[in-house]
């Protein structure tokens, strides 16, 4: 009988424990959360570390059924959480150990952390081009202790080669996302940001910082909006360039035509009230605006930069624009707001492009190879 047993038990649970600085309503945040929810139960027993606090995220992988723990990091270096972090990790005891950002990446390890036997992944999201050069030397330091990267796209497996992490370790694992249906109708979203129909919207979506270069969004604007009758620009996030960007557009003269939305969490439904979306950025990894934008057949105006084309192939499935060139930026916005049969044609592969190239089953059997190979070695 207990040979049978034995013949007939289940295999044990994969143990993952995915460890990220925050559960913030922002890009990384997402991809853990659809990474964690949606591996399968029946091979895999999944714990979320935060290193600092909670977020709207934590409540989707609590309604999930995954085990949460939080643990209110204060410091750059917090000794408090190097020991909370240790224990967590100790108890659970882990096959495989994945970060996501710096700080993540950087505590999971730090001599002592993990178990011995577990295998540690790193997850870099971005171009990190904004790295100074001690968090670059630590990034080096620490690639003994690394037994897999993830990068978002092949321009940030590049970077990362390019400062000195081995090929070999990088798996690019585009980001994904999960085509719904939209919460808001048109009408709907133009209400709740105070636009007519007649209105036509440039929108954003994202923080309000300086690697968005959204002064140059708002000179484009200023050129655009004396070209194009009703031209309205929709900024939504928050950041610390807001009072800048407004101040920039009261010196145009055309600080009454841009609405400030500010931080949304119905951020990416209000994209509805688009009627095209534009992205200046002059780094990325790859933008989950722009996918999502994508997503709901918006056409697309983006600074031409790799992890971009990377999304949008230049009048195919979206438009590029020299970084920094608002004239440009002006010029195509005009374009696709004046011609409505290249903006259906836009939208709509950018659309199909999402659906087909950037889906959650994709991510995820993506992340179950990568760590089938890990634990074979």
């Amino acid at each position: 009988m207990s040979e049978n047993l034995k013949l007939h038990s289940s295999p044990p649970l994969i143990r993952i424990a995915y460890v990220i600085p925050t559960l913030d309503q922002s890009g990384a945040e997402r991809q853990l959360t659809l990474l964690a929810t949606g591996l399968p139960r029946e091979t895999y027993s999944v714990r979320v570390i935060s290193l600092q606090r909670g977020g709207p995220y934590l409540k989707t992988l609590t309604d999930a059924g995954i085990d949460v723990r939080v643990l209110g990091k204060r410091f750059r270096f917090d000794p408090l959480t190097w020991y909370r972090l240790r224990q967590e990790l100790r108890s659970f005891q882990p096959d495989i150990v994945q970060s996501f950002l710096f700080a993540a990446n950087s505590y999971v390890r730090l001599p002592g952390i993990t178990p011995s036997k577990t295998k540690i992944v790193v997850s870099e999201r971005c171009v990190d081009s904004w790295k100074s050069g001690w968090q670059l030397r630590l990034d080096q330091r620490q690639i003994p202790r690394t037994h897999a990267m993830t990068a978002n796209s092949n321009s940030v497996a590049d970077f990362y080669a390019g400062i000195g992490i081995p090929r070999e370790l990088i798996t690019v694992i585009p980001n994904a996302l999960p085509m719904t249906e939209p919460r808001y109708s048109r009408q709907q979203a133009r209400e709740i940001l105070g636009l007519k129909d007649e209105h036509k919207v440039v929108g954003f979506v994202g923080r309000l910082a300086s690697q968005k270069r959204l002064h140059d969004v708002i000179w484009a604007f200023q050129l655009l909006h004396q070209l194009v009758e009703n031209a309205r620009l929709v900024l939504i996030g928050s950041g610390p360039e807001r009072e800048s960007l407004s101040e920039l557009a009261t010196s145009f003269g055309c600080r009454d035509r841009i609405i400030f939305a500010g931080h949304r969490e119905d951020a990416s439904a209000l994209m509805a009230a688009f009627d095209t979306f534009v992205l200046g950025s002059d780094f990325e990894g790859m933008s989950n605006s722009l996918m999502e934008a994508m997503s709901i057949g918006l056409p697309c105006i983006a600074s031409d930069i790799p992890p971009n084309r990377e999304l949008l192939t230049d009048g195919e499935t979206g438009l590029l624009f020299p970084v920094g060139k608002s004239p440009n930026l002006a010029k195509l916005s005009a374009k696709v707001l004046t011609d409505a049969d290249l903006a259906h044609r836009l939208g709509q592969a950018a659309r199909h492009r999402i659906s087909t190239h950037h889906t959650v089953e994709q991510m995820i059997e993506a992340h179950e190879s990568l760590y089938e190979r890990l634990l074979d070695h």
